[in-house]
């Protein structure tokens, strides 16, 4: 993402003027705009003219229209949600989708091609640029802190992964903010038992062929900003699989291949699907080569969490009324909290959960805000979307009960107040 333009009061009102440039970057943006903002971004508008004679000629112009916004509407390039195999690319070729960022509302400024008030809808391109204004207390922290993070200089997919079976294989990029599901692989290999063994050697071939070629096209292995490819499988499938890569890679001469032998690595995981990529998050293997990446730390708390949750539950909160009562009393070490309540559409949701933000860190607690275009952001979503580890232990029917005693003192206390007042006049 590129930032054109910025201008930001004192009362957190405002614009940023920005470019996107990939896949991730509609993704900030989706993150990023809300109703009841104004957005200006090119849009191609059908225009009729209507001549002396009563003929009418249509014909499409590209302007620049302003909405205020009442509706935004993400498609991932590849599936409606992380590992969901219903609208992602199942056969063994085809091309690669791209996301697509729609935003509906009305028109706020003057065009002369446009009425104002009509309704309309923007596709957001890359490589266009978006001019997002917000009213009073739009740029909160949360947003700023958005903006600052996808405008960082050499951002992108940091870990490949091909995540396999006998016969399967999903091709996968993992960058900070997205899983991006490249391909699925889908060759059938005849049971050796039941069709002897030339059959089930022709289907295996057919397989590795398939997967290596797939491979080449999809994983920018040469690429110095990934750090690791990851061949992760159940079985004996990932020590075939790489084998057969670098056996190609040498057979056909392909030197930048052969020179990223040392960012491989093999993990076992316990099914050959999307969601073992949590598990791959949580191995020995990557967490000690990227362990200070956003994504890999997060899978590592998630996983503290869950542990947690069967060992030591006072320290392991989650729902947002009871991660609140933790965060008043400054306990929380680590909150974990899903960018998906962020995008609530009642605004005060939003502020609510951006002063608990607010607060932890205040008190030098650690945030993680959650993507749920991940799949460890997906299983905190399943839990409600807000989780925190406590710095020491606390009893959820205590604190609640000491909680409902200080409310009746108070309504105790306005009540002798009143009555005093009544008393006086």
């Amino acid at each position: 993402m590129k930032l054109i333009g910025k201008h930001i009061d004192k009362d957190r009102s405002g614009h940023v003027a920005l470019r996107p440039e990939d896949d991730e970057d509609m993704w900030h943006l989706y993150n990023l705009i809300s109703a009841g903002d104004r957005v200006r971004a090119p849009a191609i508008r059908r225009v009729q003219n209507v001549s002396a004679t009563g003929s009418t000629e249509s014909h499409r112009v590209r302007l620049n229209l302003t909405l205020a916004v009442t509706r935004v509407t993400w498609s991932p390039a590849t599936a409606a949600a992380p590992g969901d195999p219903s609208s992602a690319n199942t056969s063994s070729g085809g091309g690669e989708a791209t996301a697509s960022l729609q935003i509906a509302g009305q028109v706020a400024e003057e065009n002369q091609h446009v009425k104002m008030g009509a309704f309309h809808t923007l596709d957001v391109e890359v490589n266009r640029d978006v001019r997002i204004v917000k009213e009073e207390g739009g740029w909160d922290s949360i947003a700023l802190g958005r903006v600052q993070e996808s405008c960082v200089p050499g951002r992108g997919a940091e870990v490949a992964a091909v995540v396999c079976g006998e016969g399967t294989a999903i091709f996968c990029l993992l960058s900070e903010h997205m899983t991006v599901i490249l391909q699925r692989l889908e060759v059938p290999i005849p049971r050796k038992i039941a069709t002897g063994s030339s059959a089930h050697e022709k289907g295996l071939t057919k397989f590795y062929t398939s997967l290596y070629a797939s491979f080449l096209r999809h994983i920018p292995y040469s690429n110095p900003g990934l750090r690791a490819i990851v061949i992760a499988s159940p079985g004996w499938v990932r020590d075939a699989v790489l084998d057969y890569i670098m056996a190609e890679a040498s057979r056909t001469g392909n030197k930048p291949l052969m020179g990223s032998r040392n960012k491989f690595l093999k993990v076992h995981v316990n099914s050959p699907h999307v969601h073992s990529l949590v598990e791959v998050l949580k191995s020995p293997e990557i967490i000690s080569q990227l362990k200070e990446t956003k994504f890999a730390r997060e899978g590592i708390m998630l996983d503290k969490f869950f542990k947690m949750l069967g060992t030591d539950e006072m320290r392991a909160w989650y729902g947002s009324d009871h991660v609140a009562l933790a965060v008043d009393r400054g306990a929380v070490g680590t909150l974990l909290i899903s960018d998906e309540l962020f995008r609530a559409s009642e605004a005060e949701l939003r502020k609510k959960y951006v002063r608990l933000v607010e607060n932890v860190r205040q008190r030098g607690g650690e945030v993680l805000i959650f993507s749920s275009m991940h799949e460890s952001g997906q299983q905190l979503n399943q839990l409600t979307g807000i989780a925190a580890i406590l710095t020491y232990p606390l009893d959820i029917e205590v604190v609640e009960a000491e909680e409902r005693e200080a409310k009746e003192e108070e309504e105790r206390r306005k009540a002798e107040e009143n009555g005093e007042v009544e008393a006086s006049s």
